[in-house]
């Protein structure tokens, strides 16, 4: 058994598919940049150290933890006092009208006059 499908549909999930495939490799693509970058990043630091004669210091040494990285952040966003100190009671007064245009229908009507 055979089913053909129209062209739309056939069109519709081969761009469907065509998304999904460049959203999955550009996704691989930053994992294995944001790895590089770091291992990159040690290394120069390692190199930086040893150029002034600190070779002690051992892979650990040079790696942040993420508790310290999370405190650190913290802290900063913290320190940053953007908004003003408000004291969230919200006050509403009742103004009573007893006639408002928009609630009156003889403004929702149309005359037509023949």
């Amino acid at each position: 058994m055979n089913i053909e499908l129209p062209d739309t549909i056939m069109q519709g999930i081969t761009i469907a598919a065509t998304g999904y495939l460049i959203v999955f490799f550009a996704l691989v693509l930053l994992y294995y940049v944001f790895t590089t970058l770091s291992k990159v990043l040690l290394f120069e630091n390692r190199r930086k150290l040893a150029k002034i004669g600190s070779t002690k210091l051992a892979k650990e040494d040079l790696h942040i933890s993420g508790e310290v990285t999370a405190a650190i952040a913290l802290a900063i966003f913290l320190s940053r006092d953007l908004h003003d100190e408000e004291s969230d009671v919200l006050t509403i007064k009742r103004i009573s009208k007893t006639y408002s245009p928009w609630n009156s229908r003889i403004y929702g009507m149309r005359f037509f006059r023949r």
